[in-house]
């Protein structure tokens, strides 16, 4: 039997197991709904990444399945969860401000259970602060056990206690988990978990482990049954979905897996991040320009445009190596738009690395760009680089940055004007009812007038109108 086999072996049994805490879980919701005529209420935070987002749609579904219903109010909640976030510090101290906040809540309703689970728990420094200042939490779970919630969760009810059940690193892939999801015509799927690459300052290979591929037959078969729920577009998602298969028995590459997932008949787009540049292959990019249904969008993050810099953050290629790369897929897809990470002030940042990075955001001509002040994270080596740059100087080249790149951003979206594109409406507008804002296949983010009726399909629209970070259209 091959390890992949093994591993589909003891997937089952622990879904099993998992759905056996669940039913016994919500028998006792039931009790307590008969008894009291109302339903145990859960309030579900998911800080940071899409993986994030994801995993708690995953969290959600298996609360769901043991009775309890989703309450976007806490002070409602019976059960709150929080899954967290630690790539950047302020959403290590949102946690903390809401776990202050909480300790005063469960005084009033002492029977609400706490449960933190995600990246922010695989730090040590991070248990010591929970088991010290806040002892009111009663689940405490990280990346690699998630489906464990409903054991998790029994095992708090019968000893009364806080259970710490933190992992170290992966054991199995557990598949077929509920799941809620958030939009009814657009879902994410996990390829792969955890990262090889090590970037010197960035925390995430060590919380959530080295890399690790689900096999094709298992995403296929995922995709295939969401496109059978009406799922028009999915998001593939991995630290670096470009070195996905390599951890696989018989090795796939992410261009074939996004040939095979093109056939699927149902699925109408399919988009994916987020990619390293050092592994953007000429197989991905024949794939992206062969297959139809991929988005002609591709989420390339830079972060720094000096090659020194990018030396000193261990991301294994150079500024001209990077460049290379855009002009091979702007050659293959003259339409495509490319959108970036940037981190402002690394250590040892000079004004000339700076400038080299404004000379990237010139040359590539990003339609969008998700923009960082280094923030420091215990235990990557960049936390103890000398040099650190003060945040004056940071402050003043993060506002010069957005100086150039927004104007450049302008002028992308300006040549839209005037042309039909098909969009996806996934909602309504928060300021407009009639309004109703989805994606174009390049990523831009349109509003047009449409009703409710139309959310989740496809509709073709004329842009008129430029704001900048979103378009102004009307239906065709």
């Amino acid at each position: 039997m091959s390890d992949t086999r093994k591993e589909m072996a003891v997937d089952t049994s622990e879904l099993t197991r998992q759905l056996e805490y669940m039913h016994h879980i919500r028998q006792l919701n039931d009790e307590y709904t008969m008894k009291t005529g109302n339903k145990k209420k859960y309030y579900s935070l998911a800080m940071g990444c899409q993986m994030n987002a994801h995993d708690s749609e995953k969290l959600e579904g298996m609360l769901d399945e043991m009775g309890y219903v989703k309450t976007d109010v806490e002070t409602e909640a019976d059960f709150v969860i929080y899954n967290t976030c630690c790539v950047r510090e302020n959403a290590e101290q949102k946690v903390y401000g809401k776990l202050g906040w909480l300790k005063h809540y469960k005084k009033d309703k002492p029977d609400t259970v706490i449960a933190l689970c995600g990246c922010m728990m695989q730090q040590d420094t991070v248990l010591k602060t929970l088991r010290e200042k806040y002892r009111h939490v009663d689940i405490v779970f990280g990346t690699f056990n998630l489906y464990k919630l409903p054991e998790l969760m029994k095992t708090r009810m019968e000893s009364g206690e806080t259970v710490y059940d933190i992992w170290q690193e992966h054991e199995e892939i557990v598949e077929d988990l509920p799941s809620i999801r958030h939009f009814p015509y657009k879902a994410s799927v996990n390829i792969m978990f955890g990262c090889n690459n090590f970037c010197s300052y960035c925390i995430v290979p060590y919380v959530r482990g080295r890399e690790r591929s689900r096999t094709p037959e298992d995403i296929l078969a995922e995709v295939k049954k969401l496109a059978a729920d009406g799922v028009k577009e999915i998001m593939l998602l991995g630290q670096n979905v470009n070195s996905y298969g390599k951890s696989l028995d018989e090795p796939v590459s992410f261009a074939k897996l996004l040939r095979l997932l093109n056939e699927i008949e149902g699925i109408e787009r399919i988009r994916f991040m987020t990619s390293h540049p050092k592994d953007l292959s000429d197989e991905l990019i024949e794939a992206m320009k062969d297959c139809h249904k991929i988005c002609k969008h591709l989420h390339l993050p830079v972060q720094a445009g000096s090659s020194e810099i990018l030396r000193r953050m261990n991301r294994h290629y150079t500024k001209e190596s990077y460049l290379e790369t855009v002009e091979k897929v702007k050659e293959a897809m003259p339409e495509i738009t490319l959108s970036t990470d940037i981190i402002v002030g690394f250590p040892g940042e000079t004004e000339e690395d700076f400038q080299e990075t404004l000379d990237v955001i010139r040359k590539v001509g990003y339609s969008t760009a998700y923009t960082f002040i280094y923030s420091k994270r215990t235990g990557t080596p960049a936390a103890t680089m000398e040099n650190q740059v003060s945040e004056d100087v940071i402050k003043d080249r993060f506002d010069r940055l957005l100086n150039v790149l927004n104007p450049i951003i302008h002028e992308l979206n300006e040549k839209m004007v005037g042309k039909v594109v098909m969009v996806l409406a996934e909602e309504t507008s928060k300021n407009n009812e009639a309004v109703l804002t989805g994606r174009a296949d390049n990523n831009a983010l349109v509003h047009f007038e449409g009703n409710k009726d139309l959310i989740g399909q496809l509709v073709p629209v004329r842009i008129i109108e430029n704001k900048t970070f979103y378009l102004i259209a009307e239906r065709v």
